[in-house]
């Protein structure tokens, strides 16, 4: 070859720079909240000796266990471009119930109704059915948009717990609850094998089953899933139900674990669950995301909440960190939809 002869390359290898960028920005969603989970464990283990031990990854599983219970239910909503602001609330309110309908001690000033611990477990769980189907009811048969619907569940699960307890503590639990969520088995505490058996189940049931198949086309386009003889407003009323019941079963354990139920006691969990989705990368437009999105979020928040713990942060520092964290995951979030738009137009 002389000096005045070009080199052609084949059309094939100057498009695969642009095939891996369009891939790139195509997995963004997915990649981003992966790489902050790397980078968190990595920084907190250099700063924290006692951070990356098989002791304290023991308890970031435990202390992510109850969000990530509830957070279960909170990505089928997701899916489907719904958002459910009860499930603090629903989750509270269960816990109360199944303390409610235990026998408690005599020091504990609640008039509550004793029952057997299978009738204490089954009522709690029929209650957060209960609301979660008032919830669906609302959205598909009335038309309220689930933001504000959910809203006013929230105030209303908040009232019955009021009234269960009016402001004191419950202790006791039925034994069933009081195992799986405040012992071990193995060294591995139930509550953790409970949070994973769920999460699997969710994974399971969006993947391979038809209605998993069905939340993600609520969520991709509503429209062109009602032409196809979707049952859409089953969809949707069948997915708030799934998160009452999740949000509910987070709660009966949770109370466990604490060692008490009482009012507002799971007020914070709104926020970390939501978190933990839409962080994890599931798009809050609906039809993107899953379970394993939702298990890197909840892997995300629980070792920033540890790790922050480890390096002796301040407490209010802390709070405005993880708000920082979730701004950006949302921002990832809704700039991943803009290519998406872009790159479909």
């Amino acid at each position: 070859m002389t000096s005045g002869e070009s080199v052609t390359v084949p059309v094939s290898d100057r498009k695969r720079p642009q095939r891996f960028a369009a891939i790139l920005r195509s997995q963004m969603r997915n990649i981003a909240p992966f790489l902050t989970l790397i980078c968190l464990f990595g920084f907190f283990a250099a700063a924290s000796p006692s951070f990356a031990t098989l002791d304290n990854l023991g308890n970031i599983l435990t202390q992510i266990s109850v969000t990530g219970i509830i957070a279960v239910g909170l990505t089928f909503v997701i899916l489907c471009a719904e958002i459910d602001l009860s499930i603090a609330a629903i989750a509270n309110v269960t816990g109360i119930a199944v303390a409610y309908f235990t026998l408690q001690e005599s020091y504990v000033n609640i008039a509550n109704v004793p029952m057997p611990g299978w009738a204490a477990i089954l009522l709690a769980l029929a209650l957060c059915a209960l609301l979660g189907l008032v919830n669906a009811f609302g959205l598909t048969v009335i038309g309220i948009p689930s933001f504000i619907m959910t809203l006013a569940m929230m105030q209303i699960a908040a009232g019955i717990s009021a009234l269960l307890v009016r402001g004191q503590i419950a202790y006791k639990v039925p034994p069933l609850v009081s195992t799986l969520g405040s012992t071990s088995i193995g060294g591995i505490p139930w509550i953790v094998i409970v949070a994973a058996l769920m999460l699997l189940g969710g994974h399971l049931v969006l993947t391979y089953t038809r209605f998993g198949r069905y939340v993600y086309m609520v969520g991709g386009n509503r429209e062109a899933a009602e032409y196809s003889g979707l049952n859409v407003k089953l969809i949707l009323g069948s997915v708030m139900v799934i998160s009452a019941v999740c949000a509910g079963i987070g709660g009966m354990l949770g109370v466990a674990h604490f060692g008490s139920a009482q009012q507002n006691e799971f007020d914070t969990y709104l926020l970390d669950s939501i978190a933990a989705v839409v962080v994890g990368g599931t798009s809050l437009f609906g039809g993107r995301g899953g379970i394993g999105n939702t298990i890197v979020g909840l892997f995300v928040l629980g070792v920033l909440n540890n790790g922050l713990d480890h390096v002796n942060i301040d407490s209010f520092l802390k709070i405005l960190i993880r708000g920082l964290i979730l701004l950006a995951a949302l921002v990832i979030n809704v700039y991943a939809q803009r290519l998406r738009e872009r790159t479909a137009d």
